[in-house]
């Protein structure tokens, strides 16, 4: 059989009626991205119907449709498509002999995804299959299975959460060999009573764990007990990564270069040196993640280790641009995307680590964070001021709790604060922000639309 899915498969899976022979050779939901001979699922949610596209999808190279009122077009009839997106993504996974390694975790999530992928293709011929972008909810994660090829020798997925029990049902379509957690942070700590709530959905990860399962979990987490307790129930085999001694996956030795940091880990009995790319002390951690999954897999440490020294940065998660202005060139470091505690403490501490004259932080507000919100704004006012940051452009009404605490801190005014209510506010000062040889942070969750600043830094429309 070749091809991704053929109609009779997708009828079978998704207990529709076919209305022609098709084949197709990718899935989509979102009509933008149908390519040629992909599904289109036509999902219908809460501002759009996805039926509305169908013509749309067969334009742009459709080969069928997943629909739930008949059309001109060759299709599958369903009752509900989302249902059937379900369905055919726990076929998909029935069906494949793959090793199948589910990610998740407060931070990192993304990053750790697709370092993990890009070291498992560097060490063998055979398809790799992962999600893509970030595609690791109800709907990203089914997406991303049924997409994945009838060869694939080993699928990445990531699988996220903010509430309990998503993160439940979400494996047990995964149905992982190896189920790896980042990090636990208080990312979503709105939904939640406490970070140990949230280490406990981290952790029905493991729930999904096949049999002779191994889970991997941060060894210098304050949770790690938590998460070892809980994986005891599900997995044969437990790897804790990190800088403590005792650690099985741990970094012996770490020394920051141009190029990223220098990494000397042990890996069991191993010893693996290479060079990271990505800077900063949280990129380290999300490294021997990798290496233990690789590992768990029988990959190829070496070959990882290479993957690593090669890996660029993210658009939104840490990539980084060179750019000019008048009278020189500034150093943009995108971070746009997502925005917690942790993530926003790692990068302010990476970006005091830059060699650059000046150092300028344009932070956004950090949501889903209920009471603890003004507290945890106002506790990175620690993190901008030793980390060096001589200019801070707040955004959003969320950071006046930071803004306060920073105007308390800096008594003799060393520091250039400015507090704007949203993204096209901050539009009209972010240029001034930045001088010749300065390092530019750009961090904030997607939703604010700090991309939009990092478009004007790099001369491109917004």
């Amino acid at each position: 059989m070749s091809g991704l899915w053929s109609s009779d498969e997708i009828a079978d899976a998704t207990a529709g009626t076919a209305s022609a022979d098709f084949a197709v050779n990718g899935v989509a939901f979102d009509s933008r991205e149908v390519g040629q001979d992909d599904l289109f699922i036509a999902l219908k949610g809460e501002t759009t119907d996805g039926h509305r596209f169908v013509d749309q999808a067969f334009a742009q190279g459709a080969a069928g449709a997943i629909v739930e009122q008949a059309s001109a077009h060759p299709h599958v009839l369903v009752g509900d498509t989302t249902d059937a997106l379900l369905r055919l993504g726990v076929v998909a996974r029935r069906r494949t002999a793959a090793k199948i390694i589910g990610v998740t975790g407060s931070v990192g999530k993304t990053g750790t995804k697709e370092a993990l992928t890009a070291a498992l293709r560097r060490g063998t011929t055979a398809p790799v299959h992962c999600s893509v972008k970030s595609y690791n909810n109800h709907t990203g994660v089914p997406l991303s299975l049924a997409r994945m090829p009838r060869d694939a020798a080993i699928g990445v997925f990531e699988m996220g959460m903010n509430h309990a029990g998503e993160l439940a049902a979400l494996t047990q379509m995964v149905r992982p060999h190896v189920a790896l957690i980042t990090w636990v942070a208080p990312a979503h700590i709105g939904y939640f009573n406490d970070e140990a709530e949230i280490a406990r959905a981290k952790a029905e990860i493991f729930e999904g764990l096949v049999e002779g399962g191994t889970a991997i979990i941060p060894r210098d987490n304050v949770h790690f007990d938590l998460l070892r307790a809980e994986a005891e129930k599900y997995a044969a085999k437990i790897i804790g990564f990190g800088r403590h001694p005792e650690a099985d996956v741990r970094a012996l030795d770490e020394i920051g270069v141009a190029a990223g940091t220098q990494v000397l880990a042990q890996v069991g009995a191993r010893e693996l040196h290479f060079t990271l790319s990505q800077p900063g002390a949280h990129w380290v951690s999300n490294a021997l993640a990798v290496l233990a999954a690789v590992d768990a897999v029988g990959g190829d440490l070496a070959a990882a280790g290479l993957a690593l020294a090669d890996m660029a940065g993210l658009a939104g998660r840490g990539e980084r641009h060179r750019i000019r202005i008048e009278g020189g060139f500034i150093t943009l470091i995108d971070e746009s995307y997502n925005a917690n505690p942790t993530s926003m403490a790692a990068t302010l501490k990476m970006l005091g680590e830059e060699p650059a004259r000046r150092k300028v932080a344009i932070l956004g507000e950090m949501r889903e964070l209920g009471a603890h919100s003004d507290a945890l704004h106002a506790g990175l006012a620690d993190h901008i001021t030793g980390n060096g940051v001589e200019r801070v452009l707040l955004v959003g009404d969320a950071m006046a709790p930071l803004a306060s605490a920073l105007e308390a801190k800096d008594i003799e005014r060393q520091i250039q604060i400015a507090h704007v209510a949203d993204a096209e506010s901050a539009l009209h000062l972010v240029r001034s922000m930045a001088s010749p040889g300065s390092a530019v942070l750009v961090k904030g969750s997607n939703a604010l639309g700090l991309s939009r600043l990092v478009s004007a830094l790099k001369g491109s429309p917004s």
